[in-house]
């Protein structure tokens, strides 16, 4: 992973923006991060956020390329015979976030610049082959991907079906039950 902090301030950030001159300006670029992280990180951070004084509003570009985040449920379980929650990933080719002076966090996806193929340094050229190949191989899978799709749509229904059942077979018990 690649990580990119700088802060500017003082007249040379007022290219950035207005404020920029008086609060600073931050720019971090995060590329290639590959993490995990616990839900309850994530929640434990409310406390921090709050506070009784307005913060100053520092413009900022936050920009991920290339990042996997997976995060992961780590609460006690609710029933103790569950398998527990499932893992969600999230992956992010290119990202900006950006703070503009009102305060307001724009999220916007990127695409990559392309560069003339004179221009490429050899290192670009042999990365932009394998891309190019899984491209068409990503075409190959179309068929084998729908009928993957079909398959699970199938099991989604019948694992509804299942739920309705076991509701219902429930509710005999306790009328009052729900969900």
């Amino acid at each position: 992973p690649e990580l990119c902090l700088r802060l500017e301030g003082g007249p040379a950030a007022a290219a950035r923006s207005p404020l920029a001159e008086r609060n600073g300006f931050l720019r971090l670029l995060l590329r290639g991060c590959d993490t995990q992280l616990c839900m309850s990180s994530l929640t434990g951070l409310g406390p921090f956020l709050e506070d009784e004084i307005i913060p100053e509003v520092i413009p900022m570009e936050i920009e991920l390329v290339g990042a996997k985040i997976t995060m992961q449920d780590d609460s006690p379980r609710v029933y103790p015979t569950s398998p527990g929650p499932v893992p969600i990933t999230l992956a992010v080719d290119h990202v900006v976030v950006r703070r503009k002076d009102d305060g307001v966090f724009y999220l916007t996806e990127e695409k990559p610049v392309s560069v003339p193929e004179g221009q490429k340094a050899p290192a670009e050229s042999v990365l932009a082959a394998p891309a190019a190949g899984a491209r068409g191989l990503q075409l190959k899978q179309v068929p084998e991907l729908q009928r993957e799709l079909q398959t699970m749509k199938l099991a989604l229904a019948e694992a509804n079906m299942d739920k309705a059942h076991l509701l219902q077979e429930i509710r005999k018990y306790n009328p009052l039950f729900q969900l």
